[in-house]
């Protein structure tokens, strides 16, 4: 997989980019920085833990955007999230999310979930099965700090069957009643 980083300037200044900055960047699996441990390997688009660089925090509204790989038995012990909108798509095996606000639930290929973090919530997420679970996490800026936590799952599987690009979470009005899963982001679409 690859992460091509893009914006136009005539519509970057609505995500936060300032006017000239507009730039397409293509980075590619291999050249992403990394954090490996016994139970992980996750490849990451922008600065994130440890693999800071400071020309890469962010674009935009978006974060972080995460490609990981957990081994069997294993995956992210119990830890507290502030004021983020989480989304994370399984792309192959199986991810057990349960988190502080009584959500408990299983992810595969096809679903995507989306825990709006808000005031504070504690979350894992762990792989129970005996084989990897490959999914991917981005981290958007929420359009309101503060904000009751919340969480929505949905199956796109469907939608993507067709093979054209849909949109798969949004907080974009022109989105609103589709099957995109609704974030608390109304400048951003995934």
């Amino acid at each position: 997989m690859f992460t091509i980083v893009c914006d136009v300037a005539a519509r970057a200044e609505g995500i936060g980019v300032r006017p000239g900055d507009a730039r397409v960047e293509i980075r590619r699996a291999g050249e992403r920085q990394h954090t490996r441990t016994e139970w992980l390997d996750s490849a990451h688009s922008f600065s994130f833990g440890h693999a800071y660089d400071p020309d890469n925090t962010h674009f935009g509204l978006l974060l972080a955007s995460n490609e990981d790989v957990i081994a069997p038995h294993s995956g992210y012990g119990r830890h507290l999230h502030r004021d983020l909108e989480i989304l994370t798509w399984v792309l192959t095996g199986e991810l057990t999310h349960e988190d502080s606000g009584g959500h408990h639930g299983r992810l595969g290929p096809g679903l995507i979930q989306r825990m709006s973090a808000g005031s504070g919530i504690e979350h894992s997420e762990r792989n129970e099965a005996a084989a990897p679970v490959h999914f991917v996490q981005m981290w958007l800026m929420p359009d309101e700090q503060g904000r009751l936590p919340d969480y929505a799952q949905a199956d796109v599987a469907e939608q993507l069957a067709g093979g054209q690009l849909v949109p798969v979470a949004s907080g974009l009005p022109r989105h609103r009643g589709s099957t995109a899963i609704p974030i608390r982001q109304s400048r951003a679409g995934l």
